[in-house]
């Protein structure tokens, strides 16, 4: 064996323990799910039955779908409005209270679940004794995580117009459109990676949410993250692998599809580029 093969031993060594650390506890929940054993110590052979137990259990399936439309309309508003704060950060000149308003954007970034999760439920509760709001609810989580996820949006969305080269947008105004029109036809598509970013990050950030969702969350608006932390509590259920190894394998599926359009569409930018040197020459 060569020097240079000896030297990068320890190199794939620690990158081996790494991924090992990372993902054999992964790979182990989706072994035990397939388990036919009640128990999650003890094999009993090979079967596919806790998948049928989870299929016909409603209340795990109505909890998957309250989450599911909440990370959405989360994911949906928090891209809005981050949008609309990157704008005022990065595009609107200093005024009185910017550097406030950029630490009221990004403060849940810092601040803990619990304090965000108890400070809405009090919000909430006061609201309801003003204007007969319900307190806890699908509503009240859908508010509660957009508030939290809006930060993470803005601060993604930001980054991204900060590199945004602003000759592009002045070159289109110096050529009569408007600032709506220039947002919409320049501004819109050259940062439209970062907002995929940002609702894909919103929606899993909404769906992912348990210390929030269980402040404002109620009997009829249980979450799947609280409802799989009750059900935890109470004793390890086969059930919950089988969940778990089916959101891994629709991740899985969602981020292979992305990596191929996403390679697809560099290779396309590559082909036209080539094409316009040839061209050139």
């Amino acid at each position: 064996m060569s020097m240079v093969g000896r030297a990068r031993w320890p190199s794939w060594i620690i990158l081996g323990l790494g991924f090992s650390f990372l993902y054999l506890p992964v790979l182990l929940l989706m072994l035990w799910s397939v388990n036919r054993s009640r128990l999650a110590t003890v094999w009993a052979g090979f079967s596919f039955k806790w998948y049928g137990e989870l299929l016909r259990d409603a209340s795990m399936l109505e909890a998957a779908w309250v989450s599911l439309r909440i990370a959405f309309w989360t994911a949906c508003a928090s891209v809005v409005l981050g949008t609309l704060a990157a704008l005022v950060m990065t595009r609107m000149r200093r005024f009185p209270g910017k550097t406030l308003f950029g630490g009221l954007i990004t403060a849940p970034l810092v601040m803990p679940d619990v304090i965000i999760g108890l400070s809405m439920l009090l919000m909430f509760v006061s609201l309801g004794d003003l204007f007969h709001f319900q307190p806890k609810g699908m509503l009240s989580i859908w508010i509660a995580h957009t508030t939290f996820a809006l930060a993470f949006v803005t601060v993604v969305v930001s980054s991204r117009m900060a590199e945004l080269d602003k000759s592009l947008e002045e070159a289109a105004m110096d050529l009569g459109a408007n600032r709506i029109k220039v947002f919409f036809l320049i501004t819109l598509p050259i940062i439209a990676p970062a907002l995929v970013s940002g609702w894909l990050l919103a929606f899993t950030l909404s769906l992912d949410d348990v210390v929030i969702a269980s402040f404002v969350s109620g009997p009829s608006s249980t979450t799947l993250p609280v409802k799989v932390f009750s059900s935890v509590r109470l004793g390890l259920s086969p059930k919950i692998n089988a969940l778990a190894t089916l959101m891994i394998a629709i991740v899985s599926v969602c981020a292979f599809i992305g990596w191929w359009l996403m390679s697809r569409s560099e290779k396309r930018r590559r082909r036209d580029i080539q094409l316009a040197l040839q061209e050139h020459d």
